[in-house]
């Protein structure tokens, strides 16, 4: 759809020329469009998967721009970050986990870790629990079991935990995990056993623990496997301490653990493997979050995503393109967005085939990436503008490539993914769009610019129109796209839209699985009405009501009828308040509805 850009687009095109002229005379004789084979990408990537971005952090001088060519460790460390800020190389924790059906009692280790409900701790009328493992287990410390959970006023309920030190026994402590009312039935229910047990482990620096389920016949026979992986994941998502920008870092202690009572055998074995892919992915994604501006700039963004091409280039390739190209692709509206920045923007395009072809559906999925957002000339000011925080603005990119690194572990076969990111910066210069100014996305179609704080949408216009052209069935975009969407649904669930009812009923299957929430908005086609234009096809903002609906019916105009599509705004679940830091949201989501699609 882009050949059939319009007369204005050219005309788009070339006042953007003489803008980036003015700003640099040699600007667009140094610009090439990068395909990086996974060859010609930085060998980093092939000394470890976990992400650094070190030396590569850079932010060039306002004015400056060096001329390069694709963005690589040795260009980039020759210019320090703002700052002098480098991310310190930090060891992800590295735990094995093993199913087994002993017997808990004969267990040795740190911890022996019980799961259990209100229900399980009832007692007869001679004062002894009636649920079975904690009848044994009482009896066998001498109603230690017993007397403890009563002093601490242990009744079971969700997040309550206690921890006993004991002796003489083959295991140096025990722990009892509160689950409510109910045994696990959720993968976040089971996730959360993960994270208090990866708490206590933490808090005694236990290298080892065994995890028991108090009522294991509470849990569905067919729920066994995805309980034991998401008390996993829950375990070493809770592991995780992104200390990479802090002076000293905390030693991750736990190496073995042992889950009894939920199967054992080469099934559980996968199980426990793709878990663990799964989170190395979520991790990716959340420490992308979590890096700061002056870090994590769109070029050392497309080096990240350039090093997973890199380290598995047995099913992805990496296609880089710069600022020329997407002036070539007639990109006026993610361009318009990155015009103010020092920091060049970086179009970031990741290919995952299978091995051995066998293609049997296309998908993409496309990212905000906006690296900072300042709001523009309508910059972000007042109480609740949180622009202390918009790093996390390209949050959307950090699942797309937090998805792409899990599931170039995982595999799936006959499908084809494209990763899309339209990576930028929205800041403030002589040079940036203005209120009023019109722009020509790269389908021809022209957006009057009424408020430059509502970026996003522009950066995912032209990526949406590249996704399309990709020739892929279903398209998900995902951004941290409105504050309206955080008002609506609060900050731990994600607006879905979509005109399709299939990928609607995909994507919330693939979320009872994952334990993301998600909740599906209408696409109020009246509400179009507030964002037309009277000198172009329309505004980039409807105004205050109706602000995620809006928004997403503006992201429509920019995909192809014949496609599936969804949008996803996760402005709220992208970032932990509590934990003052990103949260991976969207990884597992898009991970299973990958692989379903494989299928």
């Amino acid at each position: 759809m882009a050949s059939a850009a319009s007369t204005s687009a050219t005309a788009a095109v070339a006042v953007a020329s003489r803008l980036l002229l003015r700003r640099s005379p040699h600007l667009l004789r140094r610009f090439a469009h990068v395909h990086v084979p996974s060859a010609a990408v930085s060998s980093r990537a092939s000394k470890s998967s976990s992400s650094s971005f070190g030396a590569a952090a850079l932010r060039r001088p306002p004015g400056h721009r060096a001329r390069m060519g694709h963005t690589s460790a040795s260009a980039a460390s020759s210019v320090p970050a703002l700052g002098l800020t480098k991310a310190n190389a930090v060891e992800l924790p590295q735990v094995t986990f093993t199913g087994k059906d002993t017997e808990f009692s004969d267990w040795k280790g740190d911890i022996l870790a019980v799961a259990v409900t209100e229900k399980d701790l009832s007692k007869g009328s001679d004062s002894k629990y009636e649920n079975a493992v904690l009848k044994k287990l009482d009896e066998q410390l001498g109603g230690l079991l017993s007397e403890a959970s009563a002093e601490e006023d242990f009744t079971g309920k969700a997040g309550q935990s206690v921890v006993l030190r004991l002796s003489g026994q083959g295991f140096k402590r025990v722990g009892l995990i509160g689950l409510g009312q109910n045994a696990p039935s959720t993968a976040l229910a089971s996730r959360g056993i993960g994270e208090a047990v990866a708490s206590v482990a933490k808090s005694v620096q236990a290298t080892s623990v065994a995890i028991v389920i108090a009522s294991p016949a509470g849990i569905q026979d067919g729920f066994k496997l995805t309980a034991a992986a998401s008390i996993a994941s829950g375990t070493v998502l809770g592991l995780h301490d992104d200390s990479r920008f802090k002076a000293e870092s905390k030693k991750v202690h736990l190496k073995q653990v042992d889950l009894i009572g939920l199967g054992s055998g080469p099934e559980l074995d996968q199980k426990l493997k793709y878990a663990n892919d799964l989170c190395s992915g979520v991790i990716f994604g959340k420490e992308l979050v979590n890096a700061p501006a002056n870090v994590l700039t769109p070029a050392v963004l497309a080096e990240e995503a350039a090093k997973i091409a890199s380290t598995y280039s047995d099913v992805f390739t990496a296609t880089i393109l710069d600022e020329e190209k997407c002036q070539e692709l007639k990109m006026g509206s993610y361009l318009g967005v990155a015009a103010a920045s020092a920091n060049p923007p970086r179009f970031i395009h990741l290919c995952y085939k299978p091995v051995g072809g066998n293609v049997k559906r296309k998908l993409a999925i496309v990212g905000k990436g906006l690296t900072f957002d300042s709001g523009g000339y309508n910059i972000k000011t007042g109480p609740g503008c949180s622009i202390e925080l918009m790093k996390f603005d390209m949050g959307g990119s950090a699942a797309v490539f937090g998805a792409a690194k899990a599931l170039a572990q995982i595999k799936p076969p006959g499908v084809e993914v494209h990763f899309i990111v339209a990576a930028c910066e929205n800041m403030i210069s002589g040079t940036g769009m203005r209120p009023g100014d019109i722009l020509t996305a790269s389908n021809g179609k022209t957006i009057e610019v009424n408020n430059t704080d509502a970026e996003g949408r522009l950066t995912l216009a032209d990526a949406l129109v590249y996704a399309c052209n990709q020739g892929v069935d279903k398209v998900i975009d995902l951004a941290t796209l409105t504050g309206a969407c955080v008002v609506a649904l609060g900050p731990s669930i994600a607006g879905i839209f979509t005109p399709s009812d299939e990928l609607a009923k995909e994507v919330t299957a693939a979320s009872e699985i994952s334990g993301e929430k998600f909740w599906r908005l209408p696409m109020e086609e009246s509400y179009w009405e507030g964002m037309k234009s009277g000198v172009a096809d329309m505004v980039n903002t409807g105004g205050r009501q109706g602000g995620s609906i809006t928004a997403a019916l503006f992201l429509k105009q920019f995909v192809d009828e014949k496609v599936q599509w969804m949008h996803i705004d996760m402005a709220g679940p992208v970032w932990s308040d509590k934990k003052k830091a990103g949260t991976g949201f969207g990884v597992s989501t898009l991970v299973e509805w990958v692989v379903k699609n494989s299928s």
